[in-house]
């Protein structure tokens, strides 16, 4: 399906091409601490469908525990969160933060990660399927 998106302030405007049936929810203490709140959302858009159209995200270099190095691409006006990927010259994909699309009512979560990581007053999503860690 055809999204797009904004940040806050409206500096960062993005379009691409999303699998509305592969919408991830993350509860790892990491995304918790980059969102500030309990867990992230977001679908995978493959880099040759995404196209930023306006504005220049910032980026910051995120190493898991694994050594794993991620970038994590928000708006440096507003602070939105707007995607990640690897950190590569070429990412294949980048992982959109749902919240910044207007198609977001859409696009229902699927599948939940770090599920062990979940905070305990959030409720199980009935209906999608849970991995303790990350899915592969």
């Amino acid at each position: 399906m055809r999204v797009d998106g904004s940040c806050h302030c409206g500096s960062i405007t993005f379009t691409g091409e999303a699998d509305p049936g592969d919408v991830s929810i993350c509860h790892c203490s990491d995304c918790q601490t980059l969102t500030g709140t309990a867990f992230r959302v977001s679908v995978p858009v493959a880099a040759k469908d995404f196209h930023v159209l306006s504005g220049k995200p910032k980026v910051y270099i995120k190493t898991a525990a694994s050594g794993a190095r991620r970038r994590q691409a928000f708006c440096g006006d507003c602070g939105t969160p707007i995607y990640a990927s690897a950190d590569t010259q070429q990412p294949t994909v980048y992982g959109v933060r749902v919240g910044t699309l207007r198609q977001r009512a859409q696009l229902q979560p699927t599948h939940a990660v770090w599920q062990r990581s979940a905070l305990p007053w959030i409720p199980a999503i009935a209906g999608i399927t849970t991995y303790d860690e990350e899915d592969d």
